[in-house]
């Protein structure tokens, strides 16, 4: 992967654990500013804490108010941004459609999707402000395929992911700004490790042509080449990185 030379002002949504955390640690260690925003406030105090000069945001990324908050807290420190990643999701419970309620449709559609979109919104402005700003979105496999050991609100959510990310790039062309979408699967998180028992993530891993998990950090990798010159003629793509799981 190139790395970026320059310094980069870089937002990571839902920083405070799992792909976030790591791609937090990616950025600062190339000696970017980075901002989390996340609304896990002990971990996100943690990950700001282990990275010097990550300067972590409490916001729920759900609430149009607090994500303007957060904006301003951004352009107030920062004045412009030139890499905004999208990351926060994840869905609490594998369940079926008939076991799906419509408070937690509402709910995973709102942390996945949603909070994309009012964090994309209210950060155009500082984008436009970059030389050469990107924005890399979080999908997943989930929104290419039908899903497997997930929830129906959570595949619509991704696929709704990669779908905006098409329109996105499509409407900010114009101002030099870039957006795609990283769709990764089976990433070996502390979310998935409790949402699955040994057997389940064997299954998984056996399911991978590749025959394991990916790591976090692995994928944090991929978010940093996309936010670098070297993609910056990549543009509305949604890039798979999935160990062969599914293949295009």
């Amino acid at each position: 992967m190139t790395d970026q030379v320059d310094p980069q002002v870089v937002v990571v949504t839902g920083g405070a654990t799992g792909i976030g955390a790591a791609t937090v640690a990616a950025f600062n260690s190339r000696g970017h500013q980075v901002f989390l925003i996340d609304v896990d406030t002990e971990g996100g105090e943690k990950v700001a804490g282990a990275n010097p000069g990550a300067v972590f945001i409490p916001a729920d990324l759900t609430s149009e108010s607090e994500v303007a908050a957060a904006v301003v807290q951004i352009d107030d420190a920062a004045g412009l941004l030139d890499v905004l990643v999208n990351n926060a999701g994840g869905f609490g419970v594998a369940q079926g459609i008939e076991e799906t309620t419509l408070e937690e449709w509402r709910r995973i559609i709102d942390v996945n999707l949603t909070s994309m979109f009012l964090m994309s919104r209210a950060a155009i402005p500082l984008l436009r402000k970059s030389s050469a700003a990107k924005v890399v979105n979080l999908g997943s496999l989930a929104g290419q395929t039908a899903g497997w050991q997930t929830a129906p609100p959570y595949v619509a959510a991704k696929g709704g992911v990669h779908a905006l990310t098409r329109v996105m790039a499509t409407e900010l062309a114009g101002d030099g700004i870039t957006v795609n979408a990283l769709a990764p699967s089976a990433v070996l998180t502390d979310r998935i490790r409790s949402l699955r028992d040994q057997d389940a993530l064997d299954a998984t891993a056996s399911s991978i042509p590749l025959g394991r998990y990916q790591e976090p950090e692995e994928v944090a990798e991929w978010i940093v080449f996309l936010a670098s010159p070297a993609a910056g003629f990549i543009t509305g793509q949604t890039v798979s990185v999935n160990g062969g799981r599914f293949m295009a």
